[in-house]
């Protein structure tokens, strides 16, 4: 039985994939809500919900580490959803999101 258990605590960090993820919003005047992903080891989602009367254009840039910083820009429509995945090379360690939301014109 203990030799089960040590197997079943030796699989765990393989298993597990969560890292920490810090989000910085800039959302001029738009009533959007941010939600942040581990959907992979090496790969992250940001969620855009806007509960806006207005259409937001926004920009997402994911930062792993040294790697190069990947920049997804999306269209929210008005009372509607848009995701921002981004892939990465590594395994992400610690990752840092900016989004930056503009309403439309």
């Amino acid at each position: 039985m203990i030799k089960c258990c040590v197997v079943v605590l030796a699989l765990l960090p393989g298993v597990c994939f969560a890292y920490p993820i810090d989000v910085q919003k800039q959302l001029d005047d738009t009533d959007i809500l941010v939600t942040a992903h581990d959907t992979a080891p090496d790969m992250a989602a940001v969620t855009l919900q806007n509960y806006g009367a207005r259409a937001a254009q926004c920009s997402v840039r994911f930062r792993n580490g040294p790697e190069p910083v990947r920049t997804r820009r999306v269209s929210v429509a008005a009372g509607a959803s848009a995701d921002a995945v981004a892939s990465f090379k590594r395994s992400i360690l610690r990752l840092r999101i900016e989004v930056q939301c503009q309403p439309s014109v």
